[in-house]
């Protein structure tokens, strides 16, 4: 190995660390803050950002679910009922994502990002009331959380727990707890296959993935660590303002 290339490796090491421990701090985002992160440093475009970071991605998603798993007791049927859809709509999501115009993919993830950074204004301002909706649906109706989600996840390469969970609570009757247990074992055989549909395509830079993903995997529990001795509220402030800010700048600049 070259020392530059010595060099390069500690630097994606690094960066993979830090992305972690954001990740960890804020519950999510290490992903989400990646693909950003991966255009502006390395001029990726979108599609070889979003394969690149789902490199980092997968280990993190099957570590919390074996973590999840362990500690919680997960119902098989329905995390069966929305895993078998997830897995289908994120493979042709994430075919199409890798097919379409990489500008037209940049706009729709910045305005993805506004999406999420409104959302959790809105349940920082609903904190102490009831989250969950009129409307409940059968038990026979969670392979829709499945499609969505999977679609998702397969399209940004990212987001499937993120809409999973608050479409499981608020439709479904799910505590918390177990809509994001459900949410990890729905997303993992998904992440899988939207790495795999992005590497076929050619959008992945192991080189750059495999370091990050080091680096997260070390780190994630630093963040996980340091977010329970900082006020919640205040992080998820600030983790929203981020998230708006990327968004913009990724207009602006896309």
């Amino acid at each position: 190995m070259t020392l530059s290339l010595f060099y390069e490796v500690l630097v994606n090491l690094a960066l993979g660390g830090v992305l972690g421990a954001l990740g960890g701090l804020f519950g999510i985002g290490g992903g989400l803050i990646a693909i950003p992160v991966l255009g502006f440093l390395y001029g990726m475009d979108q599609q070889l950002a979003q394969g690149t970071a789902l490199v980092m991605i997968v280990p993190n998603v099957v570590i919390g679910f074996w973590r999840y798993k362990q500690r919680n007791k997960i119902e098989l049927r329905s995390a069966m009922l929305m895993a078998i859809p997830a897995v289908f709509t994120t493979y042709f999501a994430a075919r199409f994502a890798t097919a379409i115009e990489a500008r037209s993919l940049h706009f729709a993830f910045a305005l993805f990002m506004v999406v999420l950074a409104l959302y959790y204004l809105w349940t920082l301002t609903r904190k102490n009331k009831d989250m969950t909706s009129s409307i409940r649906l059968p038990q026979k109706y969670i392979y829709l959380v499945g499609v969505f989600s999977g679609a998702t996840a397969g399209f940004f390469s990212v987001g499937g727990a993120i809409v999973a969970v608050p479409g499981l609570v608020a439709f479904f009757g799910l505590t918390q707890t177990a809509a994001q247990g459900l949410g990890l074992a729905m997303v993992t055989p998904g992440t899988l296959v939207a790495l795999w549909a992005y590497a076929s395509a050619g959008h992945v830079n192991w080189a750059v993935g495999i370091p990050l993903a080091l680096g997260g995997v070390l780190s994630i529990s630093w963040g996980v660590a340091l977010a329970h001795h900082l006020p919640e509220r205040r992080l998820r402030m600030l983790f929203c303002g981020a998230l708006m800010a990327i968004a913009l700048w990724m207009m602006i600049h896309g």
